[in-house]
């Protein structure tokens, strides 16, 4: 995840497209947004079964640069995230039967 995190800060710094993390944030929440979007569009408001689409796809991408890009604003190593919370599910399941944080 090392190099997908570079390659993001590159084109942030290429395109001078940095933020705030209070912005890079919302920028996540609305991609997320679109995503479900695509996904209504697809099914056509659950009317059939979803399908993935170009678009679908696109609004993905999208979704998880600005993931990246939240991460890079924190000076974060993914890697090590998602370390940790494969530790955190493993963890749960081997105590609880299951990974849901609930009781």
């Amino acid at each position: 995840m090392k190099e997908v995190q570079d390659k993001v800060s590159e084109l942030v710094k290429k395109y001078d497209l940095e933020s705030s993390i209070e912005v890079r944030y919302i920028d996540l929440v609305s991609e997320v947004g679109e995503l479900g979007k695509e996904i209504l569009k697809s099914s056509r408001y659950g009317k059939k079964s979803f399908s993935s689409t170009e678009d679908f796809e696109l609004e993905l991408g999208d979704v998880l640069f600005s993931l990246i890009c939240v991460a890079n604003s924190l000076n974060m190593d993914l890697d090590q995230v998602f370390s940790n919370v494969l530790k955190k599910y493993h963890d749960r399941f081997s105590t609880k039967g299951d990974i849901g944080s609930g009781n």
